[in-house]
């Protein structure tokens, strides 16, 4: 029987304490009181993120998110961010491609490439170590591609956590001071590689993305928790 090779999504990274400090701070924090941001955005992965959590033989998160991708890496596979200013709308697309991916055609550094071009241009609020743990390190990659792993996404659902909609009914102008939304999406991950191995898993995500007005929306950081 083959294996089953495990998803992009398992492999997390912690916020350091200056990164953690400094996107909160700066941005949700601005928008919302300190006990709401450290249940969006602080902590662990909690159960309901387990199915997907690394086995302990997996490689280490902090090599996962080190490797950043060579400046010709190219994108390989992974889609172009969209020309979109629905932050609802933005975090679909996000997650539809942080759920995929394609051994066959992409390199590691492809990959991280291709997702670096979502990330917001503004550095004070960009979290790039939470979205590059979400790329398997290169052993592991490698162990992939000898697969020919791949896998689609199908998004269903996307809405704004009810305590973020709660403080900013609170605090409407709040928002102007980073336009930062925390949106949390719901779908689905299907997962193949060769001799017909398949599987597909229920996923969920919260995250944080950025919508200036009159500007395209652009990824700020992944949640290390799902917030309701």
């Amino acid at each position: 029987m083959t294996k089953r090779f495990p998803s992009l999504s398992g492999y997390r990274l912690g916020w350091s304490t200056r990164r953690r400090i400094t996107v909160l701070a700066t941005g949700l924090a601005v928008l919302l009181a300190l006990a709401v941001v450290v249940a969006l955005f602080t902590g662990r992965t909690t159960a309901g993120d387990s199915q997907s959590a690394a086995p302990s033989s997996g490689p280490s998160s902090s090599t996962s998110a080190s490797a950043g991708p060579t400046a010709s890496a190219g994108a390989g596979s992974v889609a172009k961010p969209p020309q979109l200013a629905d932050p609802v709308a933005f975090a679909k697309a996000s997650t539809a491609t942080l759920w995929s991916y394609d051994t066959r055609t992409t390199s590691r550094d492809q990959q991280l490439a291709g997702m670096q071009a979502w990330l917001t241009a503004e550095t004070k609020y960009a979290d790039w170590s939470s979205i590059a743990a979400q790329v398997p390190d290169p052993v592991l990659w490698s162990r992939m591609a000898d697969q020919d792993q791949y896998a689609t996404a199908t998004v269903a659902e996307a809405h704004y956590p009810s305590a973020f909609k709660q403080a900013l009914a609170d605090d409407p102008s709040a928002i102007t001071e980073a336009y930062i939304y925390a949106v949390t999406v719901t779908g689905k991950q299907q997962i193949a590689w060769k001799k017909g191995g398949a599987g597909a898993e229920d996923r969920s995500l919260t995250l944080a993305v950025q919508c200036r007005p009159n500007a395209n929306c652009s990824l700020v950081s992944i949640a290390p928790r799902v917030v309701p």
